[in-house]
């Protein structure tokens, strides 16, 4: 691969990684008065309408003909997006962005299990640190194992499965098609869901049914930023998929933590994370680092 290609990788994932955490800032805002579903609803319906403005411009390239794996990438994205959306409104932004980036440890764990795949001494080790950084995240010392820790290793899960699916659809689709995959799908689903709340006892369910809140003034504002930097930042990353290979791009990835911990601290009142807390975030970091080496 030129250099110019990984350069320009680098560069793509560095941007949708800043983009990423400004729209974590502002879901943040929006869900401290209007349910997360609904945050994830706004988060995609905007990209839907911005992409598919695109579409008058120039027609969608690419032979197409994996339509499944289309859709697979849509579900898993959105599932992924909405348990992380759900932790936003409800722990630091950091902390909630760091679950969301244990992606490749899945990812490993996938590939050896699902896919045959080798895995050398180096990638185990990978594999066993994450776990770690896992353990410490929870802060097992003070604080009980509870949803929003499942949440979050759940939401990296899901972050795996999408993620993993794009370097394939590259060879079929454009990259306008991979991302109206994920929000069409993130904006369908939410309005499902919103329709069946009122007829759902929502008690310990309440990230996946909520009733609509209509949003006031100031909040509008929140709605066209977060979905503008969303749609941007999701455009940003699947580039940087296709120009570089996926652990170069991987690795620069773990840039949004800093990004996420930096913004939260100083736009959302976020407390830096503890000894502990931090420790386990420097343990998933490497152990991604690790498993983007190979």
């Amino acid at each position: 691969m030129r250099t110019g290609g990984v350069e320009s990788g680098i560069w793509y994932m560095l941007l949708a990684s800043f983009l990423f955490a400004l729209m974590g800032v502002f879901a943040k805002l929006l869900s401290s008065s209007i349910p997360s579903l609904e945050v994830v609803f706004f988060r995609n319906v905007f990209g839907v309408a911005l992409v598919g403005a695109s579409l008058f411009h120039t027609s969608l390239q690419g032979p197409g003909g994996r339509p499944w794996l289309l859709l697979f990438r849509g579900l898993a994205g959105f599932f992924a997006l909405l348990l992380f959306f759900y932790n936003i409104a409800h722990i630091p932004l950091g902390e909630a962005m760091t679950y969301s980036k244990t992606s490749p440890i899945w990812t490993a764990i996938f590939a050896y299990l699902l896919l045959k795949e080798r895995l050398g001494f180096l990638q185990w080790v990978a594999v066993f640190t994450g776990f770690l950084g896992l353990v410490l995240i929870t802060d097992p010392f003070y604080t009980p194992f509870d949803r929003y820790d499942i949440f979050g290793i759940l939401s990296g899960i899901g972050a795996a499965l999408a993620y993993t699916s794009v370097k394939e659809l590259k060879r079929y689709y454009d990259t306008r098609a991979i991302v109206l995959s994920f929000m069409g799908v993130g904006t369908l689903g939410p309005m499902v869901l919103m329709g069946l709340a009122p007829y759902i006892d929502s008690r310990g369910l309440d990230f996946l049914f909520a009733p609509f809140v209509l949003p006031q003034e100031k909040e509008w504002l929140y709605i066209v930023l977060m979905g503008l930097f969303a749609t941007l930042a999701q455009i940003f990353m699947t580039k940087a998929y296709g120009a570089a290979k996926a652990g170069v791009v991987g690795a620069v990835s773990y840039s949004n933590i800093a990004f996420s911990i930096l913004f939260g601290y100083l736009f959302l009142g976020d407390s830096l994370p503890d000894m502990v807390k931090f420790l386990g975030i420097i343990f998933i970091v490497i152990s991604g680092l690790l498993v983007a080496k190979k």
